[in-house]
């Protein structure tokens, strides 16, 4: 990570946080940020308020919302208790379907609140006065710059930028290999329908569509608006103009190709015969294990598929295609940004409590074991330029190399209402429930609701 040279930034879009990837911010080299950052430090006049009291005994909770890494996470809270012994760290997983944000929401008001919580960039102004600050912490310092800037409120920083994670389609190399297929040369959609139909013919399904909500919602259709430019406020322009009703969805080029593409998707999925009913928990075993080529998804994937690849390690990922131009931005460029954040709650736990999650998130970002619990274990590329680690996983390095050309987009997240309201709208269309008109219809009537977010 000490070698990417392209900064992370975070762009306030009306009710809209928008978190932004490394393709195309500002460039600045990691080298003059941490003499920098070293010289910040030197003028820090006080001590880090992150040190919980060596001689109590203190519990407390952690809501995850990566259901995928429950375990590697159980294991990080182990390893920080054998260093810091009276501290506890219980980690709670959030309910199958429910949001972080309605399960928060759920515990504040049960006046149960978890001391850390993993929320979306885009869901953590909703708890703004509930949250601790954070300002004073030592790894301010060390974030990527322009990682913090969603997370600041009235000049109070209330969130730990927790991972930075990219997403579109993953290959198994393998298989492309057997059909005779070069992931490198899919730059367009014909092009990867004849992926798909290469790989057909080798007894092999071509793409695996998860229809869950959250990954039609969240991730596939939002690519359709990172893919518009690499500027930030252009990208801000067209959701605003979204959002008056100024510009028209169904006369997109971008949407329209990447809907194109997903109907290429449908054509090939491994769920054709009922799309819906697939699980994600199946997807890991059968991209993992080479019976399909394709899956798109994220690079948090990546511990699930492991256990069903056996020696297999050749796993990337590939732009999902927006047109048949070879040059068009999207085509080559692939998502990337902060995903996740943590907050420490400051309104129902105690002053103990407080500091003893600051502990955690420094152990994290400071000591060897917490790094390698981040890095090694969940496969999360971290949002700190001092952690050298290198991940080990092949879709997070693939995902480190286009971070590195310059080749990531600036991801959108948005928040769970456009999850579930355009991830149930997309759900129709994969299902054939619905028409390409009737699914503008519904993205066009969340845009101008009035109540986005």
């Amino acid at each position: 990570m000490n070698k990417f040279k392209k900064a992370f930034s975070v762009l306030l879009c009306g009710a809209v946080a928008l978190s932004v990837g490394v393709g195309c911010s500002k460039e600045q080299s990691v080298g003059q940020t941490q003499a920098e950052n070293t010289e910040a430090k030197k003028e820090q006049t006080k001590e880090s308020t992150a040190q919980a009291s060596a001689d109590e005994s203190v519990e407390i909770t952690f809501l995850n919302s990566k259901g995928e890494i429950q375990a590697q996470l159980e294991n990080m809270a182990k390893a920080f208790k054998g260093e810091n012994p009276n501290i506890t760290v219980e980690i709670i997983p959030c309910g199958a379907g429910q949001s972080p944000t309605e399960m928060l929401t759920t515990l504040y008001a049960s006046n149960n609140a978890p001391a850390i919580a993993m929320l979306d960039p885009a869901d953590v102004a909703a708890f703004k006065d509930k949250l601790g600050d954070l300002s004073g912490e030592k790894w301010v310092n060390d974030a990527m710059p322009g990682s913090l800037d969603a997370f600041k409120v009235n000049d109070k920083l209330v969130a730990f930028p927790f991972a930075v994670e990219g997403w579109s389609l993953i290959y198994n190399k393998a298989v492309l290999d057997e059909a005779g297929v070069d992931p490198a040369a899919i730059n367009t959609t014909a092009k990867l329908e004849d992926a798909f139909k290469k790989i057909e013919e080798k007894g092999k399904k071509g793409v695996i569509i998860a229809p869950e909500d959250w990954s039609l919602g969240a991730h596939f259709f939002t690519t359709a608006y990172s893919g518009q430019a690499n500027s930030t406020a252009d990208i801000k322009t067209f959701l605003n103009g979204l959002a008056s009703g100024n510009t028209q969805i169904k006369d997109n080029a971008v949407v329209n190709g990447l809907l194109d593409t997903f109907d290429v998707m449908k054509k090939y999925n491994f769920a054709k015969a009922d799309p819906l009913s697939a699980k994600y928990e199946t997807n890991p075993e059968i991209i993992g294990s080479g019976k399909a080529g394709f899956w798109f998804m994220g690079n948090w994937a990546w511990p699930q598929i492991k256990e069903f690849a056996g020696d297999n390690t050749e796993f990337g990922f590939i732009p999902v295609p927006v047109s048949n131009n070879e040059a068009d931005y999207g085509n080559t460029h692939m998502p990337a940004a902060v995903t996740k954040a943590l907050v420490v709650d400051a309104s129902i736990n105690s002053e103990e409590q407080q500091a003893a999650a600051k502990t955690f998130l420094n152990w994290i970002v400071y000591e060897a074991s917490g790094q390698k619990g981040l890095v090694e274990e969940c496969s999360i590329i971290p949002a700190f330029t001092n952690i050298s680690l290198e991940i080990n996983d092949p879709l997070g390095k693939s995902i480190q190399a286009y971070i590195k050309e310059g080749k990531t987009s600036n991801g959108v997240m948005l928040s769970n209402k456009h999850w579930g309201d355009i991830g149930a709208a997309m759900q129709k269309y994969l299902g054939d429930y619905s028409k390409r008109d009737e699914l503008f219809n519904d993205v066009t009537t969340y845009w101008t609701s009035g109540d986005y977010k």
